[in-house]
């Protein structure tokens, strides 16, 4: 099979999740023998924090702008048994339009939460047709629960499937620790002014409050008036290749959860999978959905207030590592980016998706 996608990236894991996960996918698709074009626009601010160059068994397509690579993609997409485009594509419409013309057409918002709330605030959303979705043959969601019911019935999508986030367990995987990343208890995330009320309760104020333990903060976009304190250290931008060392040099890490992703539920960050991949214990804010993809207390700890967070950090050794190795078999088990890749498959596969033939 040949599937084209036109996304925000694949070359670039600065300040964004998208890449990550299509790294993993990508690599999964060509061990399955498929082959994939990946159409990303060459954006300064990620070509200065570019990562990756190629990706075996995907062709990378770095273009200026839209009319430059428009002839190539129409001969992509009309040799393409499967045609993509994403959220947050810098030229999603006019992407949209001709995905639409493929032989099967699929559109993939790994922001459904942001997206749907854009749209509530009456806000333009540029990579949404203005005709919405019900033209695809296919919507894929990285958010499960109410948001596949919302894409149909705010935007008229006629199939939809959630495609939660995944690992690469080749990317991710139990690493030496580094002693510059040395930590009682870690955060790796872009800043975002969202996160910033959760990440103050169950990470700044217990670093307030234990001024003995050691806390490390990894990320890109914090601002100058970020309040960190005296034990709270911070590493710039960490590229992937990084992470098994960083989630290593802690026995527990932090995931924080956007605000409309928590409200809306079914949506797992990629950093519960990357650090469980790890053998990292994650302690996690709660919100709707996430029993189903890691057990609290068995595989995730869970924290709502600064009391919870200090006493997951107070633990012993033995039961937050028990709790890593835990996590790290049902991730392995359940949540690399084959099982993604293949829930992909069998939906474009034996149940097959309908050819859209309206007019």
């Amino acid at each position: 099979m040949k599937m084209v996608i036109f996304g925000l990236t694949v070359s670039s894991s600065w300040g964004n999740g998208h890449a990550t996960l299509w790294r993993g996918l990508c690599r999964a698709l060509a061990r399955m023998g498929h082959r994939v074009v990946f159409f990303e626009k060459d954006v300064p601010y990620y070509a200065f924090h570019r990562d990756l160059r190629e990706l075996p068994g995907t062709d990378l397509v770095l273009y200026p702008e839209w009319t430059d690579i428009l002839p190539r993609a129409k001969r992509e997409v009309a040799d393409a048994d499967v045609a993509m485009v994403t959220s947050y594509c810098p030229d999603g419409i006019a992407a949209s339009d001709l995905v639409l013309e493929g032989e099967t057409s699929i559109f993939y918002d790994l922001d459904t939460p942001i997206t749907l709330e854009k749209l509530e605030a009456g806000q333009e959303v540029p990579y949404l047709p203005t005709a919405g979705l019900g033209g695809f043959d296919l919507v894929l969601s990285y958010t499960g629960g109410s948001a596949l019911t919302a894409l149909r019935e705010r935007l008229g999508a006629r199939r939809v499937a959630p495609l939660y986030g995944s690992v690469d367990p080749e990317a991710h995987r139990p690493g030496e620790p580094n002693p510059d990343y040395q930590a009682d208890l870690s955060y790796l995330g872009t800043y975002a002014a969202d996160r910033q009320e959760a990440l103050d309760r169950l990470f700044l104020e217990p670093a307030r409050r234990l001024p003995g333990k050691r806390f490390v903060i990894a990320g890109a976009q914090y601002p100058a008036e970020f309040p960190w304190g005296p034990n709270v250290w911070f590493v710039r931008h960490l590229p992937p290749a990084d992470h098994p060392a960083f989630y290593g040099s802690s026995p527990l890490t932090l995931n924080v959860t956007r605000a409309a992703m928590a409200r809306m539920g079914w949506c797992p960050s990629g950093r519960l999978f990357e650090a469980a991949a790890c053998g990292t214990a994650c302690l996690s804010d709660t919100w709707a959905g996430l029993n189903d993809f890691f057990e609290p207390g068995r595989e995730v700890l869970i924290a709502e207030t600064t009391e919870e967070a200090i006493a997951a950090l107070t633990l012993p050794k033995e039961e937050i590592a028990r709790i890593g190795r835990a996590a790290r078999e049902r991730a392995l088990a359940e949540h690399t980016a084959e099982h993604r890749a293949r829930q992909l498959l069998d939906m474009l596969g034996s149940r097959g998706v309908e050819r859209n033939t309206a007019a």
